[in-house]
């Protein structure tokens, strides 16, 4: 166990993204907060072409899209960005150890950051591919558009970009409907939300992101539109998960 494996074990404190005190019990902690979570990335996984070769992938977490984009790719290269040190090693530990390592690479970034910072230098070739999955949502509205608007600059033309997000509600009364089918979703297991979350962390700000900033579905769509993404889609929704993005020229 390095040093970053866990957050401050004195207040709990964890990053945006990090969810669990441990690094070592997201993987199977996040499979049981989160309705089909496999087959949540799955499908954004499908949803990539095999001429996407060089691809970016903001809030890499410990490692799950990448392997999952690697294993089905021969020929995919990933470059994945996240703040924390200790998913970035969990990831880099996990690739690694499949064989991919060559494949992969990783960089302690802000993905805000580079967002919102036109003169960032580290990324200056473009890629075929961007994608991110329960990362982006602790942006703020204003942020997001922003990054998307940086994404659509940095895809090569034909270049895709998906995310894996939850959503806003779009009321109160889906709100309960959403939050039922988690409660069923926890219940199927023998388990109750609440104890899950009992290895949760105490999410702080950190950067540009925050403890959950959720937008609706739809106003994720118009922040694409606006972006200048194009053939924007929605492959998969379940409740308040949803995997969405474009295509740029």
């Amino acid at each position: 166990m390095n040093s970053h494996s866990t957050a401050s074990p004195e207040n709990k404190e964890i990053l945006p993204g990090e969810v669990f005190i441990n690094t070592a019990d997201f993987d199977t902690g996040i499979r049981r907060l989160l309705p089909k979570y496999d087959e949540m990335l799955d499908v954004l996984v499908g949803c990539i072409s095999s001429t996407n070769h060089r691809i970016l992938e903001l809030g890499c977490g410990t490692g799950e899209l990448s392997l999952k984009v690697l294993q089905r790719y021969p020929s995919a290269e990933i470059v994945a960005l996240d703040y924390s040190p200790r998913m970035l090693d969990f990831a880099r530990a996990k690739v690694e150890s499949a064989g991919y390592g060559s494949r992969w690479t990783g960089i302690e970034l802000d993905f805000g950051e580079w967002a919102n910072n036109p003169n960032f230098s580290g990324l200056r070739d473009k890629f075929d591919g961007c994608i991110s999955s329960l990362a982006i949502h602790h942006l703020d509205d204003e942020m997001k558009l922003k990054l998307f608007e940086r994404i659509c600059e940095s895809l090569n033309p034909d270049g895709c970009f998906w995310n894996a997000d939850p959503m806003l509600a779009e009321s109160a009364k889906m709100q309960k409907v959403y939050q039922a089918a988690r409660e069923d979703w926890a219940a199927s297991q023998g388990e109750t939300l609440a104890a899950i979350r009992g290895s949760v962390g105490m999410s702080v700000s950190y950067g540009y992101s925050n403890p959950d900033r959720l937008a609706t579905l739809y106003a994720h769509l118009e922040m694409l539109a606006q972006a200048g993404f194009e053939a924007i889609a929605v492959p998969w929704k379940y409740y308040g998960m949803a995997v969405f993005g474009g295509f740029v020229k």
